[in-house]
């Protein structure tokens, strides 16, 4: 089958940490992936940001990454990209005609007007993957919101005009009930972990020593909603114990970066500053080491479309201590692989992590749960099945449409 993945600012070829590289680049790189290996030909089409990027690059497993000149060749946040669809999706009215995909899966909503434009005129299938979406994001961040004012409207269409929603979490279908997509046009396929890199029992190492009884982690992109400030405050009332947040610029930079900056306020100001320490960047390869260090991973988002750092925990055997929102309400099974607290509830994060912390025998068992889930439901092979199936019945959906014609 011949698939065209569209990735308008979540590149599988860019570095992680960014306020812009997260979750979105590792399940577009993994799944494009995982589908070549598969005998699948896969070209993931990305903006180009910068010049000096070549026009195409192979990822492991036979995949290519195309280049799409869309906008200036240089990094844009993603939510002033939207002036730059149109040309993203003549580019693709162009290039499908020559290698015309069976099936065009679209990842964001920018990306998926652009697979409009460029699949529409074809009679090609799209299948959309939100990862995220705007009426979540405004109720949540409110004024602070720098989505374009189109954008729930824009979902809206997509996600009643498309062949497939391929929701994440279940979460997400509730969500798109209410933008009035039905629910017999949704499939729910997790995001997925490697097993094979983040296992128990990594060597750490190589990771910073520790200074304090305890270690907590807590990583992802450096930005507010990922409530890293409930975690501080979280630490006020953990005695003996050490937080570790792990995301954002390399570590050189950190005291350029506002979120960095606000966090070490924080913890200065809360009492803390000498037990908490902000890595920046950490290589990705040395992430399951890291996590390995931990004896909890703490995930505080106000909101989470789906988080991927709590599978790498459990698929590391460690429990996580996880916001009850979105995809956490899937991946962390509140009491069996770690714990669900309210957002925003101070006590009931620091006692939930205190409760964990305090026997080592419930933080085994949790780890075990945890690794069990992750080989059992969110491996990389179990998501691909999953996508697979949603393929085959846009396609074969297609072939009907055509000999009806």
């Amino acid at each position: 089958m011949r698939i065209a993945m569209v990735s308008e600012h979540a590149s599988p070829l860019a570095a992680l940490g960014g306020v812009d590289a997260g979750g979105q680049n590792v399940y577009v790189a993994r799944l494009s992936e995982e589908l070549a290996r598969r005998g699948h030909d896969v070209t993931v089409y990305t903006r180009r940001d910068g010049t000096r990027l070549p026009d195409r690059v192979g990822l492991p497993g036979g995949a290519v990454v195309e280049h799409v000149p869309a906008g200036p060749p240089e990094a844009v946040p993603k939510d002033d990209l939207f002036p730059h669809m149109p040309a993203f999706g003549a580019y693709l009215a162009h290039a499908f005609p020559r290698e015309r995909p069976d099936v065009v899966h679209a990842h964001f909503w920018m990306s998926g007007m652009a697979a409009r434009i460029g699949a529409r005129p074809r009679g090609i299938p799209v299948v959309q993957t939100f990862h995220a979406l705007g009426t979540v994001k405004r109720r949540h961040q409110g004024h602070e919101d720098t989505s374009p004012a189109e954008r729930v409207g824009i979902e809206r269409q997509i996600g009643r005009g498309c062949d497939r929603v391929l929701a994440t979490c279940t979460d997400e279908v509730l969500e798109l009930a209410d933008l009035g997509v039905p629910r017999r046009q949704v499939s729910v396929v997790p995001c997925g972990v490697d097993v094979g890199q983040f296992w128990p029992g990594v060597p750490t190492v190589g990771t910073p020593a520790r200074r304090q009884r305890h270690r907590l982690l807590s990583c992802g992109r450096l930005v507010r909603r990922k409530g890293y400030d409930q975690a501080v405050r979280a630490l006020t009332r953990l005695p003996d114990t050490e937080l570790l947040i792990a995301g954002g610029p390399p570590p050189g930079l950190l005291d350029a970066e506002p979120e960095a900056r606000r966090l070490l306020r924080l913890a200065e100001r809360s009492g803390v500053a000498d037990r908490v320490r902000l890595l920046g960047a950490v290589d990705p390869a040395r992430m399951p080491a890291l996590i390995g260090s931990a004896d909890l991973v703490l995930c505080t988002p106000t909101y989470e479309p789906f988080g991927i750092v709590p599978l790498e925990a459990m698929a590391c055997a460690v429990p996580v201590v996880a916001t009850d929102v979105g995809g956490h309400r899937d991946t962390v099974s509140d009491g069996v692989t770690g714990r669900l607290v309210p957002v925003g509830d101070l006590g009931a994060t620091a006692e939930a992590v205190r409760d964990v912390l305090a026997g080592e025998r419930l933080r085994r068992a949790m780890g075990t749960a945890g690794r069990q889930a992750a080989l059992a439901r969110y491996t990389w092979q179990r998501v691909a099945d999953g996508v697979e199936e949603v393929y085959q019945r846009v396609t074969a959906r297609d072939e009907i449409r055509s000999e009806v014609a």
